[in-house]
């Protein structure tokens, strides 16, 4: 379950813009990197992308790669389908989040408000603000993407760090540092902002005969199966 505990609930080839020296750096105040992402958001109703998926430990060893595609539909819907090197699926209908896996032939359902409060997941999908959930520390231009880091509010997130790689109007890519300093980066392409995506792609219905862990009933004073 290494890509869905990365993902969600704490949700991304190697992004050398985000961690070389390719292009010159160009430091930039703290609010334009605000407004940047203000912008972005707040005009994005739909996304679409294929994505390369990238794990690296603590000491900088890869130790998972992955691709698929993913569609966003805000507020609260989006859908994650790994193609390779294993099948999996990742669905939210705005209320709930399925995981599917294929190879264990198992279901495993959550509530997206236990799930996703205060992630990176939570704030592309629009269930959130930037400003109540994440606090920009720097901002600067590397050619022609702008990268924005961030630091989660609360002390209780799984991530210390995210990075945001936009072009003009586009996600470029995302790279999420955990506490241990494992890292995952996200690199995007094929991107459609804004298409028209039904409610019915963000709907699962398990199929016949796999195992159904169901933890949507749960208070948040229990402990959600991730």
């Amino acid at each position: 379950m290494l890509r869905f505990s990365v993902l969600i609930p704490a949700c991304l080839l190697w992004l050398f813009a985000l961690s070389g020296n390719a292009f010159a750096q160009t430091e930039i105040t703290v609010d334009s990197g605000y407004t940047a992402l203000d912008q972005f958001l707040n005009h994005l109703d739909s996304l679409q992308a294929s994505f390369s998926q990238s794990v690296r430990d603590g000491r900088n060893r890869v130790i998972d790669t992955s691709a698929g595609t993913l569609m966003i539909k805000r507020p609260g819907k989006f859908r994650w389908d790994y193609a390779r090197p294993n099948a999996q699926t990742i669905v939210s209908d705005g209320g709930r989040i399925w995981l599917y896996d294929p190879e264990l032939q198992q279901v495993t359902i959550n509530r997206v408000d236990l799930t996703l409060s205060g992630t990176p997941a939570m704030l592309l999908s629009g269930n959130g603000t930037l400003r109540d959930n994440f606090e920009i520390e720097h901002v600067e231009r590397r050619g022609e993407l702008l990268v924005i880091n961030l630091t989660p509010k609360s002390s209780g997130s799984d991530f210390r760090l995210v990075q945001i790689a936009l072009r003009k109007d586009l996600l470029d890519a995302m790279s999420l540092t955990d506490k241990l300093g494992q890292s995952t980066v996200l690199q995007f392409t094929q991107i459609k902002r804004n298409p028209a995506l039904s409610d019915a792609q963000f709907r699962f219905n398990p199929p016949a005969g796999v195992d159904i862990i169901d933890n949507s009933s749960k208070s948040p004073g229990k402990n959600n199966a991730q």
